[in-house]
C-alpha cells in the first residue's frame, strides 16, 4: 500500500493553526493529539476545537486519543468529523465492541499502544480494526527520540497482517524523520506520523514529499 504521512499539529503554531493546516495539504490525513492531562501528564485538545478542525482542514483527520475511558470518548471524536480514531489499548475495557462502535458510525477504528505494551493480543483481531498504531515514543510529548527497541513489535504486527490478508494499516508516531523513516518501513510500517520533522522544515510541503519517498523506496543503507 502506499505510504502515508501524516503529520502530527502538536508540532504546529497553536496560534496560527489555520495557516498551519493549509500548509500541509499535500499530506495524506492531518494527526491530532487529544490528551487530557490523566493517560498522558500533557493537555491539549477538546471536542470544540477538533469539531472546528474537521471544519477547516484541508485533509482528512486522523485522531489520537490519548485518554483515559476511551469507551466513551471515542464515538464522540468521530461524531466530531474524525476520519480516523485511535484508542489506547491500556484505557479500554472492551475494545472490539469500542472498535465496532466507531466503523458503525463510518470513521476508521485504530488501536495504540505504548513501547512497554505488547501488540500481540490484538493480532487475532485484525478483522475488528483499521489500524494498530505502534508508539515508538512514549505517548504524551512531541520531539522525543525515537525508541529503536519498538522495530520488533512493527515487524510482527506486518507479519501477522500479511498472513491474515486484512490489509489493516500499520503507524508508527513518534521520532519520525528522514534518519528513522526507512528503517520504520523496511519493518513494516505503512502510515507514519511526524510532526517537529514536518513543522521545522523551511518546505513543508518539500518534507511531506521526502518523507513519502523515502517510506516507498527505504535505502538498505538509511
Amino acid at each position: 500500500m502506499r505510504p502515508q504521512i501524516n503529520p502530527s499539529i502538536l508540532s504546529a503554531d497553536f496560534a496560527n493553526l489555520e495557516r498551519d493546516l493549509a500548509a500541509i495539504a499535500t499530506a495524506d490525513h492531518v494527526h491530532v493529539d487529544v490528551m487530557d492531562q490523566h493517560f498522558v501528564p500533557n493537555l491539549t485538545l477538546g471536542l470544540p476545537v477538533v469539531r472546528r478542525i474537521a471544519e477547516v482542514s484541508p485533509v482528512p483527520l486522523d485522531v489520537h486519543l490519548m485518554v483515559e475511558d476511551a469507551d466513551r470518548w471515542a464515538p464522540a471524536y468521530a461524531e466530531a468529523g474524525a476520519a480516523s480514531v485511535t484508542f489506547h489499548a491500556e484505557a479500554t475495557q472492551a475494545p472490539v465492541r469500542l472498535a465496532r462502535e466507531l466503523r458503525a458510525g463510518g470513521v476508521r477504528a485504530a488501536v495504540a499502544v505504548r513501547p512497554a505494551t505488547s501488540v500481540e493480543p490484538f493480532l487475532d483481531l485484525l478483522d475488528e480494526i483499521d489500524m494498530i498504531l505502534v508508539m515508538t515514543v512514549e505517548p504524551g510529548f512531541g520531539g522525543q527520540a525515537f525508541i529503536e527497541g519498538t522495530l520488533p513489535k512493527v515487524r510482527r504486527a506486518r507479519a501477522a497482517v500479511d498472513r491474515a490478508g486484512t490489509g489493516t494499516r500499520i503507524q508508527v508516531d513518534g521520532g519520525v524523520s528522514r534518519a528513522t523513516i526507512a528503517r520504520i518501513a523496511r519493518a513494516g510500517a505503512d502510515v507514519f506520523v511526524a510532526g517537529s520533522a514536518v513543522y521545522g522544515a523551511d518546505d513543508v510541503a518539500a518534507e511531506i514529499a521526502a518523507l513519502r519517498d523515502l517510506a516507498a523506496h527505504p535505502p538498505l543503507d538509511a
